[in-house]
């Protein structure tokens, strides 16, 4: 029996950073799989494709509908204000990023006027659970 697997078929999967590292994607924002193996994934950013590792990617296999929260990077400086604090949020649908005074339960992007749920309860890379 051949235990080799096939390439998996990326027929409508989403994928994200799932580790605290700089691939040129943003943290927390979605990405539709173009390609996945066990090995990696093919990403369209922006009509470009983009490889990853796989073990550096969450694939699921339809778009989350909730804000992701996500810690402020060390390298922060330039593209988050230091007053947005220690996280910040960014939109499933558009990936704009956003501010989460006050732990709001749900909000409302700014730059796709879309509202969604913010997953306080989700950790994503590493960010402890719930509100802050």
């Amino acid at each position: 029996m051949d235990d080799r697997r096939p390439p998996l078929s990326p027929a409508s999967f989403w994928a994200r950073v799932s580790v605290d590292v700089d691939f040129g994607l943003r943290r927390g924002a979605w990405y539709r799989v173009v390609a996945m193996t066990p090995e990696t994934v093919v990403l369209d950013v922006h009509g470009q494709a983009i490889e990853a590792p796989r073990v550096a990617i969450e694939v699921v296999d339809s778009l989350p509908f909730q804000w992701a929260v996500v810690p402020r990077p060390r390298n922060a400086s330039f593209m988050i204000p230091a007053s947005w604090g220690d996280h910040y949020g960014v939109c499933p649908h558009c990936a704009y990023r956003a501010p989460l005074f006050g732990a709001p339960a749900v909000l409302q992007c700014p730059g796709c006027g879309l509202t969604f749920v913010v997953g306080w309860e989700e950790r994503y890379l590493g960010r402890n659970s719930g509100a802050a």
